[in-house]
Parts: structure tokens; C-alpha cells; sequence
């Protein structure tokens, strides 16, 4: 048996085991999308997650497979790399029982800047909506590095709809909106979603109709570089006596220097500065949820004020629980939870 045949039987056997057991989880669960294949063999690099699109009834109408290869920490042939690539797809399909141009594929790579917001023009866009629990999300497996939902975020969204009762939350680099509807669906009641991109807050708004959330005044979004809103809202709350929030919601990117700002966003050197602003809009007894994908941030309490606008406040690293079943073999993020005291 060659290489290339050893690594495909061995990827379909750890395949079919993880589709079954998940499947059940899935289902008792409430969902359509999830992640079934996570680099679980080192020597194939691939993750790969299920989107079951609902019809108008509800139902799984449509199932694709999203392939993601990470990019290999050494050399290897352009062209062996998409034969073995391409072999995989196959391996990936008849495993999953889909058509093979239900699989897609995508490398990969670190990204610069903004490039994983970045559009593909295709004709043949593959978008629909999916369902996680009571809540419903648009999303885009064709035309971009991601597909508009950050499915290992999901025990944070859980979380929220448990404690968003009548509580003021701000998302900030809201993305797609999936956590601001996760807090209007706990029965928030003001939702501020802000991030710098109207392509994404415009996506945002479809996920908060999707869900029955249509009201502008209590589910605002806000295009506004993040830096400058905090800046702003800080001297707002320190001059004007404006209300705090209970919730603020911190997940930036690692790196940005997008071209609608003159700023470049380095979240492992200026995560100090972004807690601090968030922690000096919280109200009193308010909690600040702070996660990154970055394996190189070196969290350290000793880089954070003692105090938050006065106030004592407690740090708790929530990682381990905000992992969810389908991404318990790598940490994809680090989660750390801020309350300030009354």
C-alpha cells in the first residue's frame, strides 16, 4: 500500500468515527453545523465542518462540507500538494455520503491583515442559512476565507441567551452579529454591534432579522473603528454620566490594518488598551468577555490597570468551558471573563 492510499484509508476511518459520534451530539444539540475532522492525524492537516442548510420548513435541505488544509510547516510540491489535496476531497465525500462539489476546499495560510475578509467572486456562490439551538444564521461557505459564522464560539452564545435578561451588551468587532442575536435572544434589552465593515454589519442585520430582532433603536449597528469608539464612549461615561454596559463582548482579530482606517490593530501588543477601554465603559457588576485566536498573546494581569474607572474588578480564564465537544482537540481560542465589582 503506498503513502498517499495508508494516509486516505487511515483519514477515513477517523473520518467516519467522529461524523457518527457527532452526528448524535448534533442532533440532541440542535444543530446543522459543526465540526467534524479537526487535524485529528498530524500527517493530514485538514479540518473539515458540516453546514446542513434548513429549507423554509426547518429541515436540512442541503448539506456541504467546508475542507480546510493548513498550510504545511515545510516545503512539498505544488503539485503532489493538490494531488493528494484532491485525493482527500475524494476520500471526504464518499466518507460523508456527499457529491464531491458539496466538499469545498480552501488553504489555510497566515493571513495578512484583512485578507481573511477578503471577497472571491464566484457565479456560484454557496450561501443558506443554519440553525444552532433557537437561533437561525446566515452563512457564506463559498466566497470567503470564512463562512460568516465562528462555530466554536457557540458555548458563548448558549451562555449569553442565559444571562442578556434585560441586561445593555455591546459586541464590539461584531462580525456577522451571531453573538449580538445569542444576547437579543436571551432578552437583552439594548444590543450595540459595532465593527468597521458595513459588508459584515449589513450581515449582521440579516442574522438579527433572521431571529425576529428588527427594532434599530434597541439592536443598533455601528460602523466605527474600534479604538476610536471605546476612546469616545470612555470620555462620554467619564463626562456625561452615560449609562455603562453589562455585557461588553471582546473577540478581535489578531491583525488588521484595513484600508478604512489610517490604524493598524495589533491585538498581541494592544489587548492591555483594549480591556482597559472596555472594562472603563462596564457598569457596575458587568462582565467583560475577552477571546482570541492568537496562539502568541502572553496574557499577563500585571499589563492591566489595578483599578477600572475606580472600581475592583475579578479576572477568570474561562477557556476550558468555552470550548465546545467539536473542538476539543485543539484550543482554537482562549477565553477570559472580566467582572467589575459593585
Amino acid at each position: 500500500m503506498d503513502k498517499l492510499q495508508s494516509q486516505a484509508t487511515m483519514f477515513a476511518n477517523r473520518l467516519k468515527k467522529r461524523a457518527l459520534f457527532l452526528k448524535k451530539w448534533a442532533a440532541r444539540q440542535n444543530l446543522t453545523a459543526y465540526r467534524v475532522y479537526d487535524r485529528d492525524i498530524p500527517e493530514i492537516p485538514l479540518c473539515i465542518d458540516l453546514y446542513g442548510l434548513i429549507g423554509n420548513d426547518g429541515s436540512v435541505a442541503d448539506q456541504y462540507a467546508c475542507m480546510a488544509l493548513f498550510e504545511r510547516p515545510y516545503e512539498k510540491d505544488p503539485l503532489e500538494e493538490d494531488a493528494w489535496l484532491a485525493r482527500m476531497r475524494e476520500q471526504a465525500a464518499l466518507t460523508l455520503g456527499l457529491p464531491s462539489d458539496h466538499i469545498i476546499v480552501r488553504t489555510r495560510r497566515r493571513q495578512k491583515g484583512s485578507e481573511q475578509y477578503v471577497r472571491t467572486r464566484t457565479s456560484d456562490a454557496i450561501s443558506g442559512v443554519v440553525r444552532e439551538n433557537t437561533l437561525e444564521f446566515g452563512v457564506n461557505l463559498s466566497e470567503y476565507l470564512d463562512t460568516g459564522l465562528f462555530l466554536d464560539h457557540r458555548p458563548l452564545r448558549q451562555q449569553l441567551t442565559k444571562i442578556s435578561e434585560h441586561k445593555r451588551v455591546l459586541n464590539l468587532f461584531g462580525y456577522t452579529g451571531s453573538l449580538s442575536c445569542a444576547a437579543a435572544k436571551g432578552g437583552a434589552d439594548f444590543v450595540q454591534t459595532v465593527d468597521l465593515s458595513n459588508t459584515y454589519l449589513e450581515w449582521a442585520g440579516h442574522n438579527l432579522e433572521l431571529n425576529g430582532f428588527t427594532d434599530p433603536k434597541r439592536y443598533p449597528r455601528t460602523r466605527f473603528d474600534v479604538v476610536e469608539f471605546l476612546q469616545i464612549e470612555s470620555r462620554k461615561r467619564a463626562h456625561h454620566n452615560a449609562p455603562g454596559f453589562d455585557i461588553i463582548l471582546l473577540d478581535p482579530p489578531t491583525f488588521s490594518n484595513s484600508k478604512k482606517t489610517d490604524d493598524v490593530l495589533d491585538t498581541n501588543r494592544q489587548w492591555p488598551s483594549l480591556v482597559s477601554g472596555c472594562l472603563a465603559l462596564l457598569a457596575d457588576g458587568g462582565s467583560l468577555y475577552f477571546s482570541t485566536n492568537s496562539r502568541k498573546l502572553s496574557f499577563d494581569r500585571e499589563r492591566l490597570p489595578e483599578k477600572a474607572a475606580g472600581r475592583t474588578y475579578d479576572v477568570q480564564d474561562i477557556t476550558e468551558r468555552s470550548i465546545p465537544e467539536d473542538f476539543k482537540a485543539h484550543r482554537i481560542h482562549r477565553c477570559w471573563k472580566f467582572t467589575v465589582q459593585n
